[in-house]
């Protein structure tokens, strides 16, 4: 199913919408990109439900030309591609970056008037591959697709994945692997690290980008006195409400670096990300985060520091005067442990089914986490399991000190308990994409192109708080995680 389309021939009925703005930002922040030619794109997995919001008539289209588009070898009109340039603190160095294996073909306007970015994914060399292939296999692609999904499901502020086309060619990292092309659907791909590129070329730059990343995010603060300080301001709470989302869900983002910082509040790059099974905050699954900079319970602070490496770009436009700059951004840096400790706190009251804030919350959660880690307990399935009439029957449930919390818990409630229930049930998952689930689906993808294992996860990962039967293998932890690390495959 190989082969290619002229240019245009076969998509006025998927409505593309496409306004390539950034492409009219100065040309430092980009270099134009093609795809490379493949041998066969066959289509893996294409979002219905995702292109549908978009307003894009997938069903239109035939199964090869959609394989053909979605392997970036017949563009959309209107597109333009490009490789966006930035930089970033990797593990806490300053490195010089850009879209190595990704190409930004346009921004196409939703039914909703909203402007998003439509990136593939493993296409091939840009300007900034440096040295790499700029291709992608499809196990990482795949898992993007699959977590990504999961997270717009639970209600997580994410990029989304619109398609996954295999190209019939291999890609060689340590074994030969099948490549693949992910569309990516973002808000924008604007990082921190884009503002670190942009502030080590000129001020005008930065100042230009700035301005159209305020106009295209932030529009209500364009006419705002202070409006870059303000910018900033908003941007640290996006983050502490998005940190703490993860956190409330037991989600290990792994590689935290400022080029993984999108400064619409998204999250972004779906590397060596896994989501916690026994709760412990010091639960890492990166295979390079030895020093577990990016652990779990270490997320909140590292926000803080890339938006340190964030508030120091925007310094000169905040004010020309760094006597009055630095502690002006300085004063919102120190803000962000009690913003992201407000998210969190509200969302943990949820959680429990608290519909009212006092003093003594946080004491409470804090006894039922410090149960949990004593106890390895499993996190989704705790907060599922109170999230009920009747009391939890698991046997972890039986000791003295889980007793003692139950019986706090419940004064607490008083005579709210089915309207606390309620709520509970629609903010603790019933499926998460376990890890070893994940792993099982793209093994089957990859060794005997078998998709049926992925898609019934998918199933359960779309409604992740409804109580089905033919589900009740996904709500299982593994039987022993120990050793299970993730790779930065994406």
């Amino acid at each position: 199913m190989g082969g290619s389309t002229a240019p245009g021939e076969h998509h006025a009925s998927t409505n593309w919408r496409f306004d390539n703005t950034y492409s009219r930002l100065p040309d430092t922040l980009f270099a134009a990109a093609e795809p490379v030619r493949v041998r066969e794109p066959r289509v893996a997995i294409l979002n219905y439900r995702l292109a549908a919001e978009l307003g894009l008539d997938l069903g239109a289209l035939g199964e090869e030309t959609a394989a053909a588009l979605f392997a970036g070898q017949d563009l959309p009109p209107g597109s333009h591609p490009i490789a966006q340039a930035y930089a970033g603190h990797q593990y806490g160095g300053f490195t010089m970056l850009g879209d190595g294996r990704a190409i930004l073909i346009g921004e196409h306007r939703t039914p909703s008037g909203a402007l998003v970015d439509i990136q593939l994914k493993g296409p091939g060399r840009t300007r900034f591959s440096r040295g790499g292939d700029g291709r992608a296999a499809l196990g990482p692609m795949l898992r993007e697709y699959a977590i990504s999904e999961a997270m717009a499901a639970l209600g997580v502020p994410t990029t989304r994945s619109l398609a996954v086309v295999t190209t019939g060619e291999p890609v060689y990292r340590t074994t030969p692997l099948k490549g693949a092309v992910l569309t990516r659907v973002a808000a924008s791909h604007i990082r921190v690290g884009t503002f670190e590129y942009a502030a080590r070329r000129d001020q005008e730059l930065l100042q230009a980008l700035a301005d159209y990343t305020i106009e295209r995010h932030y529009p209500e603060l364009a006419g705002a006195p202070q409006k870059y300080l303000a910018f900033f301001r908003a941007v640290a709470d996006r983050q502490a409400a998005l940190v703490a989302r993860w956190m409330l869900i037991g989600f290990v983002h792994g590689v935290m670096n400022t080029d993984n910082v999108a400064v619409s509040g998204e999250t972004i790059d779906y590397g060596p990300c896994a989501f916690m099974n026994t709760y412990d905050p010091a639960t890492v699954f990166s295979s390079i985060d030895s020093g577990g900079r990016y652990a779990y319970g270490n997320q909140p602070n590292i926000t803080q520091w890339n938006l340190a490496r964030f508030a120091e770009t925007l310094l000169p436009l905040i004010d020309s005067d760094p006597q009055k700059s630095i502690p002006a951004a300085t004063e919102v840096l120190e803000e962000f442990p009690a913003v992201f400790e407000k998210n969190w706190l509200g969302g943990m009251r949820k959680k429990l089914g608290l519909q009212t804030a006092e003093a003594t919350d946080a004491e409470l959660i804090q006894e039922l986490l410090g149960w949990m880690q004593k106890t390895r307990a499993d996190y989704t399935n705790t907060f599922r399991d109170l999230s009920s009439m009747a009391e939890p029957v698991g046997v972890q449930y039986q000791g003295a000190d889980f007793r003692a919390w139950y019986a706090r818990w419940q004064d607490r409630l008083g005579d709210q308990k089915s309207e606390a229930v309620a709520l509970m049930r629609t903010v603790n998952p019933v499926v998460i994409p376990r890890n070893h689930r994940v792993e099982e689906a793209l093994a089957a993808a990859e060794e005997r192109g078998d998709l049926s294992v992925l898609r019934r996860l998918l199933d359960a990962l779309v409604t992740p708080y409804d109580e089905r039967s033919e589900h009740v293998q996904y709500r299982e932890p593994p039987t022993d995680e120990s050793g299970y690390r993730t790779f930065c495959g994406t």
